[in-house]
This record gives C-alpha cells, sequence and structure tokens, in this order.
C-alpha cells in the first residue's frame, strides 16, 4: 500500500502544526486546571517515548504499537475480524490487554479507566458496536476524566461478517469525533491523537479502520509518541457521571459544544491532507481511509483531499478544497466505501458533489472500480471469481454433529461461529443466524408459534464463546417464558474462539495471554438458571449416543441443554501446553513435584 506523499506532489495538511498563541493560551489554561497531566501538545506532534526503526506492519500491529507508545493503561475488548489482533499484539509488546466477554462488557470496564484518569482502548468489530452502544451513547455525555479510544473495525465486502454496516453512522449518532486511517501510519499516529483529543475535551473517541487497513502492512515511521501517562486517580463529580434527567441535559449541552470546539480544531489543525496534483481539468476528489488510497493510484492527476477526521467534518477546509476546484473547473467527487456518508453530508451543507452509483455502495472498493465511478461508469461491476468455498475442517468436531442434524431433519437456529460452516453441504443443517447469541432467542420463537410436531424438531445450536457472550440471557427467557414443547439448546464446546484465531475466552480458564485464571462453569451457571435437563457428550467419540440423547431432549418436551464437548483440533496442541504449563506453575507454587497430591 503507498503512501499518499509522493515526492513530486504538493502534499499540505489542513493548516500548519504551529498553534496560534491564542489558542495555546487558551489550551495551557484548560490542562492546568485539569490535572496537571503533560499534554500530547496539538494531537499532531508529541514528544516520541521511545524510538524504533521504521517497520513494515500491519494496521492492527501498528494500533498495538501506538497503544503502548500513548501509555494506555488498559486494552480490552472481544475478538472480532479484522480487529483481533490489535488487544494479542499489545499483549505481546508488553501492555496490559484483556478479553471481555463480551463489547459491551468490554466498554464499560473502559470507560470506568477512563474515569478514574487512566487512558483505555476498546478494540471490536464493527457488529460488536452494537452490543456496546448501550453504554457508547451515553459515555459521550458523561465524558472521561483520562482518554478513551473505541475501534470499531469495519468490513466492507463481509470477508468475515454477516452484515456489512458501515459504523461512520455511529459517529453522528452518538455525536462522538471519528477517525479514519488510510494505512499503517495513520493507524499509528491517528490513535495517539485520538488519546490526545479524548483528554483534551474529556470525550471518548471512535477511531475506524477498515479490513484493508488493519490487515494491510505498510512502512511506519514512528516519529511521534506521547508524553507518559498520569497516574489513575478517582475524582467524585456526580453531576458529569450520573446520569439522571436533571443532568443529561446539561451533560447533552456540554457535549454539543465540545463537538463545536472539535470542529473547529479539526477544520483548522485536523489530520487531514491535501494532495494537489496542479493539473489543469483533472477530477477533485474528497475520501477518507483506505478510498483515499484508492483514489491517489485511480486518479494520479487529481487533486485529493484526504479527510483524516470524518466527524465532526472540517466543513470550511472542505468548502475551501471545493471553491479551489470550482475555480480551475474540476469536477468535485468524494469517493468512498459503503454508504455515501460523507457525499449526503456534504450535500446537505450546500455543496455539489458527485458520488458513486448505488451498486458500488456494496463490498469494497479497489483502484479498478474506483477509476470506473471516476470515468461515470454505471454497469454493474463484474462479480468477484468465486474462490475455495470454507468448509468446516476434515477432523472438526462438529461435523458429527451437523451430520446428527441433518439426518433427524432438525429445524436449527444457529449462531456466529466455525459452525456456522453448517450451513453449507454436505450437511445443510442451518435454518437461521441473525448475530451472537439470537439462536436461543430465535428458536424460542420458532418454538411458540410452529404445529406442535414441527415445534418439536427446533434446536438452537450455539458456540461456548459465543453462549459467554450473548447466550446466557436466551437461557433465561427459556426457563422464563417456557414455550409449550420446551426447547433444547445445543452447546458446541470446542474450548476456543475457534473463527478468530483461537483466543480464549471466560469459559476455557486462561486469559488473553494464556495464563490460568477462574474458569466459567458450563454445567453450573445452566443449573443454576433453573435448568434440569444438562447433559454433556463427546459427540465426534459416540455419533449414536449423542444421536440418542438428542432425540430423548427432543421428545422429552422440556428445556434442555446438551453440552457438545471437544476440543478444536487447531487447538488441542495449545491446550494441552497451556494445561502443562499451569500445573507446573502452580507445582511450583505449593513446592511439590507434578502429579505429587496437594
Amino acid at each position: 500500500m503507498k503512501r499518499a506523499t509522493p515526492a513530486a506532489e504538493n502534499v499540505s495538511p489542513s493548516s500548519s502544526h504551529a498553534e496560534s498563541p491564542a489558542l495555546q493560551q487558551s489550551e495551557k489554561a484548560d490542562r492546568a486546571g485539569s490535572s496537571g497531566a503533560e499534554s500530547m501538545g496539538d494531537g499532531n506532534s508529541s514528544p516520541v517515548r521511545e524510538r524504533r526503526a521504521p517497520a513494515l506492519i500491519s494496521g492492527n500491529e501498528a494500533l498495538a504499537l501506538a497503544a503502548r507508545d500513548a501509555g494506555i493503561a488498559l486494552g480490552t475488548g472481544y475478538p472480532g475480524t479484522p480487529s483481533t489482533e490489535i488487544l494479542e499484539e499489545l499483549d505481546r509488546q508488553g501492555g496490559r490487554a484483556q478479553w471481555a466477554p463480551n463489547e459491551k462488557v468490554a466498554l464499560e470496564v473502559a470507560l470506568g479507566a477512563a474515569y478514574c484518569g487512566a487512558r483505555a482502548l476498546v478494540t471490536m468489530k464493527h457488529v460488536g458496536l452494537n452490543v456496546a452502544a448501550d453504554p457508547l451513547f451515553t459515555a459521550a455525555y458523561t465524558g472521561v476524566a483520562g482518554a478513551l479510544v473505541v475501534v470499531t473495525a469495519d468490513d466492507p465486502g463481509m470477508a468475515s461478517s454477516q452484515n456489512e454496516q458501515d459504523n461512520r453512522h455511529y459517529a453522528a449518532a452518538a455525536r462522538l469525533p471519528m477517525l479514519e486511517p488510510a494505512d499503517s501510519q495513520q493507524a499509528y499516529e491517528f490513535l495517539l491523537t485520538a488519546v490526545w483529543i479524548s483528554e483534551r475535551w474529556g470525550i471518548p473517541v471512535l477511531l475506524r479502520p477498515t479490513t484493508r487497513v488493519c490487515h494491510g502492512k505498510s512502512i511506519v515511521r514512528f516519529e511521534r509518541g506521547a508524553p507518559a501517562a498520569p497516574a489513575a486517580r478517582y475524582e467524585k463529580d456526580v453531576r458529569s457521571r450520573v446520569m439522571i434527567p436533571a443532568h443529561a441535559g446539561p451533560a447533552h449541552r456540554a457535549l454539543e459544544a465540545k463537538l463545536k470546539a472539535i470542529a473547529a480544531w479539526n477544520d483548522e489543525r485536523g489530520p487531514n491532507q491535501a494532495v494537489s496534483r496542479g493539473v489543469s481539468g483533472a477530477p477533485a476528489i474528497i475520501a477518507s481511509g483506505i478510498a483515499a488510497m484508492h483514489a491517489l493510484e485511480a486518479a494520479p492527476q487529481a487533486d485529493v483531499l484526504m479527510l483524516g477526521m470524518t466527524y465532526p467534518p472540517p466543513l470550511g477546509l472542505i468548502r475551501r478544497f471545493a471553491a479551489a476546484a470550482a475555480a480551475e473547473g474540476h469536477p468535485l467527487h468524494v469517493i468512498e466505501e459503503g454508504d455515501p456518508v460523507l457525499a449526503e453530508r456534504l450535500r446537505a451543507a450546500g455543496l455539489n458533489v458527485q458520488s458513486a452509483p448505488e451498486d458500488y455502495r456494496f463490498g469494497e472498493l479497489n483502484v479498478n472500480r474506483v477509476r470506473a465511478i471516476l470515468s461515470g461508469e454505471t454497469a454493474p461491476t463484474a462479480a468477484t471469481p468465486a474462490g475455495q468455498p470454507p468448509r468446516l475442517c476434515t477432523a472438526c468436531p462438529h461435523r458429527s454433529v451437523f451430520s446428527v442434524l441433518r439426518d433427524l431433519n432438525c429445524i436449527v437456529a444457529g449462531d456466529i461461529g466455525c459452525y456456522t460452516l453448517g450451513v453449507l453441504p454436505p450437511y445443510e443443517a442451518l435454518d437461521t443466524c441473525v448475530c451472537m447469541g439470537a439462536s436461543i432467542g430465535v428458536g424460542l420463537g420458532m418454538r411458540h408459534v410452529l404445529p406442535r410436531e414441527e415445534a418439536k424438531r427446533v434446536v438452537s445450536v450455539i458456540g461456548d464463546s459465543t453462549f459467554i457472550h450473548s447466550g446466557l440471557t436466551g437461557l433465561v427467557e427459556m426457563v422464563y417464558n417456557p414455550p409449550p414443547t420446551g426447547h433444547v439448546v445445543l452447546i458446541l464446546d470446542n474450548g476456543t474462539t475457534a473463527m478468530t484465531g483461537l483466543q480464549e475466552h471466560p469459559g476455557t480458564g486462561r486469559r488473553l495471554g494464556h495464563e490460568p485464571t477462574a474458569r466459567v462453569d458450563f454445567e453450573e451457571v445452566i443449573r443454576a438458571i433453573g435448568i434440569r435437563e444438562v447433559h454433556v457428550i463427546d459427540a465426534t467419540e459416540d455419533v449414536q449416543a449423542f444421536e440418542t440423547l438428542l432425540r430423548v431432549c427432543l421428545d422429552g418436551e422440556q428445556p434442555a441443554v446438551i453440552i457438545a464437548r471437544r476440543p478444536c483440533m487447531l487447538a488441542a496442541g495449545r491446550i494441552r501446553r497451556y494445561e502443562k504449563a499451569a500445573a507446573e506453575t502452580a507445582a511450583g507454587a505449593c513446592g511439590c513435584a507434578e502429579g505429587e497430591e496437594r
């Protein structure tokens, strides 16, 4: 991926990095009255904590290194492609990183840290922000005492997702600033900038990379950093932190005032770049993220305004760019992946911009598609060549489960994970898949309305990590509002979060770095909820016994849970190593030899 600063081009930021004396004095006064912590300057430059040689790294690695350099005290999140590697790399770099049960809990944990003046990071894929939306919207009102950066990694084209929602909508809806990096260099720089913005205005900041930025690699020069983070502290501030109506009204007004100030900063000194080629009659382009990189390559003669902070947008800067383009007779295009968010926002502001035909809002952009947009092509784009379809691994323990579900002609409400592949041949044993944890609720709904004999065929299938994520409340619903025919929930426990790369979860008894911790006992939790019929079986070792058990539960017309437990074959060796290491550590701690009774 090429950087956007070829030597032959005239590249200028939205303004000089130097601040006006008046603003410097204002910001110094603001900071002097708050924590006394060192400032990160103007968000564009700050002293480097640790010098590194330039490196060819992915966007996710760059985000992790920036988090380390920014003094992030706590990184938390839930695995989800394309964001997973950020916290894993932060852990490898010696930072404090941990998996949460789900994205909502992760955001709440990070919010608590940021309330105490610490710098916190939350990572998730785009659909994870749906889960975290409840605390997110109110966190915009409460603000933070430290810094809170929320990385929401979008997946245009759905390389590994159930939808391609455009999370730029969240910035406007939640009234939070959003940064969009175009490559690994910007991923590193923008996370540092996000920390500065969050501390400067006491507001959570959204950072939106996309799949190609997360996984693509480019050279990163570590010319920025951040001063040491202040020590965490708690200062009582009930009016800001307790959102009863009497406090929420003033907080809403304060939030809008923050956004106006951030918009002014973005317009004058934000992380935006104007690339001027000076070619008469060439198009002028406004873009952000990876789309800006495609535009630079697709139109080598065009003037390009690369927006780094897309919300609140730098409307003054954009108007000046548009006016210059109009004066030169350049057509003004908006190139963006996904929904026409930026184009509609600029049209609402009174700007005449051209955007892509509707067909281009589906899937990822690339250089050829951008060329087609700029040339005015309206024909549907060619379909991506079909590749090898995904499938369950040869020795996957889910195979025997789906064979039985298929043979029994079950109606299967499915969920998110490797087992979603049970929808494909030769099994074709999945009937629904909506979102994390939906299998149980959807299955219950089917049971409530279908004729008796048909209802008795309904089974909800959910994985172990997904069960922890959002399956527990479904079981509560099953006990509280049981269908007349009961229900059967099948938990496929393979001992890992397999689909995203074999991550740990609270049911494995190991933390993000694989060190031992308390394990959530599925059987005990399920019985505590009030379900009497709880069975554990290895469906691969004895397929016939599993089929018999499933038949009995389906005919029993009672709430029942079957846990099909067998380690993922890709994780089995690792799990044995982790368990051996934990046993050796425990033996050393108690001073007895391994295998000795203790």
